[in-house]
Parts: structure tokens; C-alpha cells; sequence
């Protein structure tokens, strides 16, 4: 899969790995590779989509 982000979400995305870098010791060196983890908690944190997902599960 590739996406397109707008510029300003990449930058963004750039700045947050550098912040995460600088508080945990560890640079980021491809920031792209942030992205599947934060989607992946964001729907594991997005209560509609865990309520729909239930409600389509037999």
C-alpha cells in the first residue's frame, strides 16, 4: 500500500518522529514507519468503530 499525505502532515509526521526520537534515546530513521502503528491505535482506541466491528461480528 503507499498514501499520499499532504505536506503539512508530513512535516508534522517529520517533527513528531523527531520528538520521539529526542525523548527516547532512539532516532527514527524512516518516519514513514510510524504510521502503522498510529493508525493501529487509533482504531484500537476509536470506541464507534470497536462498537461497530462487534455489532457485525456473528
Amino acid at each position: 500500500m503507499s498514501i499520499e499525505l499532504p505536506a503539512a502532515v508530513h512535516r508534522d509526521l517529520v517533527a513528531y518522529a523527531e520528538a520521539l526520537g529526542g525523548e527516547t534515546g532512539h532516532p527514527v530513521d524512516e518516519p514513514a514507519r510510524l504510521i502503522a502503528p498510529m493508525i493501529e491505535r487509533f482504531m484500537a482506541t476509536d470506541r464507534a468503530f470497536a462498537k461497530a466491528r462487534r455489532s457485525r461480528q456473528p
